[in-house]
């Protein structure tokens, strides 16, 4: 190999390691929202259509959310309401597993949702229980995404009509200014939510909408170093 070859995949190298640098460590200026010992600060939410029943706990340092019984799942909330903030997490999201991140949610799950599916729509921009006027597709995140590992996410949510931005294990995925706020009561502040799809519910109303591969029996997503930093 030419010496100015060797220089240039060196210098790729050390680009791709500085890139993945913080996963495993919550970056200067976010504050901590999870313990990594317990679920202080959070509940689940007892209103929601996704189940109120889901097995949520913590293990290994990570919040981990499985459905309780099969084909309930639920929402994991903080109990504290965010307006203007980043906030950053790592994800270790299961195959064939449907869940996601609620940013500004309300205790029954109305939200912005960053999607969490594999297969599916990772890293989308979706509505949970509302319509969202504008979403995005993280069409480059499989250049970035570690199967089966850890994964960084930062979340940037900005203006009372919101500027939302995804950067996945550093990398840009999109950025979206809403046309209108999305919520119906027009709320500015919300939760941050964890969500385990349901994929079965008691309701004949729900056979119109068949989630019944969304949850892989006995799998689980998790999270750790999760942390926030608020905007003015």
């Amino acid at each position: 190999m030419h010496p100015k070859d060797l220089l240039t995949l060196l210098l790729l190298t050390l680009s791709l390691h500085t890139a993945y640098a913080q996963i495993g460590k919550i970056p200067a200026g976010f504050t901590p929202i999870f313990t990594g010992q317990d679920l202080k600060g959070w509940h689940t939410s007892r209103t929601s259509h996704q189940g109120t029943t889901g097995n949520f706990f913590v293990e290994k340092g990570a919040i981990t959310l499985k459905q309780h019984p099969y084909g309930q799942g639920g929402i994991l909330l903080t109990d504290k309401k965010y307006g203007n903030f980043e906030l950053y997490l790592e994800a270790k999201v299961a195959s064939f597993c449907n869940g996601g991140i609620f940013i500004r949610s309300t205790e029954s799950g109305a939200a912005y949702q960053i999607e969490l599916a594999m297969p599916g729509s990772l890293g989308d921009l979706l509505g949970e229980r509302m319509k969202v006027s504008k979403g995005a597709h993280a069409a480059a995140i499989a250049s970035v995404w570690k199967p089966g590992d850890w994964n960084a996410f930062r979340i940037r949510m900005e203006g009372d009509i919101p500027t939302i931005s995804l950067w996945v294990n550093d990398e840009p995925m999109w950025t979206v200014t809403e046309p209108v706020n999305d919520f119906v009561a027009g709320e500015t502040t919300g939760m941050i939510g964890l969500q385990a799809h349901w994929s079965a519910v008691y309701s004949e109303a729900a056979n119109a909408f068949n989630m019944a591969n969304s949850w892989k029996p006995g799998a689980a997503h998790r999270f750790r170093n999760i942390a926030i930093r608020e905007l003015k």
